[in-house]
């Protein structure tokens, strides 16, 4: 079985590291150079640089701290904002990205997914999902960091996303972000189970044991989080052994 990937997640506003609750409530926590410095030491899986006001700012990413931070890491970099055509992918990449995060661009052109894939390989192209669910339990897609509902739903989407030919998908539900009360995860294993490319969940990360559900329930092949680790809350070291201890393949360091 290959190992379940731990990822801390830079998002980005102004240059500096921030978290909020449920896409809201935004506060800084620190420079990200040095956090993703620090997450690479730890023995982090990977890091994932999302620039979250660089869509709706309908601005670049900041290319100049992409490269900032991946001189400074030595484990897989994805990074996500502001990436519109084919030419922004090229950027990043030549910057340090591994990978790329497409996200409100692939919904308004899906066509790019394609293009990625096809150009750079599907290894590159990471579609981000960002879902909320409303009462009567359906998962609407939205653009913009969170903040222009789509009439696209989540298990579709994905679907179609993997067609194009991305590589993996990075799934956040918005209800979880920043609660700390546990992941999506009955989303998580059924997007899973109809998916056949690796799933990637974010939002809800506030104890260990959240990990270890994750990767049973949810079946995630991946767990993202940001102010567990950012406020030291929880240390990658001792969560991926705690993992190791509960059964769950890990890559320790």
């Amino acid at each position: 079985m290959l190992a379940k990937r731990i990822i801390p997640c830079l998002d980005i506003k102004n240059g500096q590291t921030v978290k909020g609750v449920n896409f809201v409530n935004i506060r800084n926590v620190g420079d990200p150079v040095e956090l993703g410095a620090e997450y690479s030491r730890q023995g982090a899986d990977e890091l994932v640089f999302l620039d979250i006001t660089a869509s709706f700012e309908g601005r670049k990413t900041f290319v100049d701290l992409v490269k900032r931070i991946a001189r400074n890491i030595s484990i897989p970099f994805t990074v996500g904002g502001g990436i519109h055509e084919m030419k922004d992918v090229d950027t990043l990449l030549c910057a340090g990205a591994d990978k790329v995060s497409i996200n409100s661009a692939a919904l308004r052109h899906p066509e790019l997914i394609t293009e990625v894939a096809k150009q750079f390989g599907s290894q590159v192209a990471t579609v981000a999902i960002d879902a909320r669910q409303d009462e009567s339990g359906e998962w609407t897609c939205y653009l913009n960091g969170g903040r222009v509902p789509t009439e696209r739903h989540l298990f579709e989407w994905a679907k179609e996303a993997q067609e194009r030919g991305a590589g993996e998908i990075l799934f956040t539900s918005m209800n979880h972000d920043g609660v700390k009360q546990g992941f999506a995860n009955e989303a998580l294993a059924r997007l899973s189970s109809e998916l056949s490319i690796p799933v990637i969940a974010s939002g809800g990360a506030g104890a260990m044991e959240h990990f270890k559900e994750v990767f049973t329930t949810g079946k995630a092949d991946a767990a993202l989080a940001a102010s567990i680790f950012h406020f030291h809350e929880i240390a990658i070291p001792d969560l991926k052994h705690y993992l190791a201890k509960e059964g769950i393949p890990m890559r320790i360091v």
